[in-house]
């Protein structure tokens, strides 16, 4: 079985600009942990969650900061979530 992404990608100046679809499914967006350190930030506004482990949801917005290996997770909200990411 092959597992694909739920969102879609393109590569732009240094950063990578991710889309996630309102309908995708909850059970989609998993725990997971990256191999690198990522700044993430919102294209536009929106009422998508991002959690840390062991934390409480945030809202997306301005810059986040995920350190390497660090379990996080993405909690859908309305409308599509259109994010940048600089893996660094």
């Amino acid at each position: 079985m092959q597992h694909s992404n739920p969102y879609t990608e393109i590569y732009s100046e240094g950063w990578y600009e991710r889309v996630f679809k309102n309908d995708v499914e909850s059970g989609e967006l998993v725990w997971h942990r990256d191999r690198e350190d990522r700044i993430v930030e919102p294209i536009e506004p929106t009422d998508w969650l991002f959690q840390r482990e062991d934390e409480l949801p945030q809202k997306i917005e301005g810059q986040i900061f995920i350190p390497m290996g660090q379990w996080h997770r993405t909690i859908k909200g309305n409308g599509d979530l259109k994010i940048r990411i600089k893996k660094l």
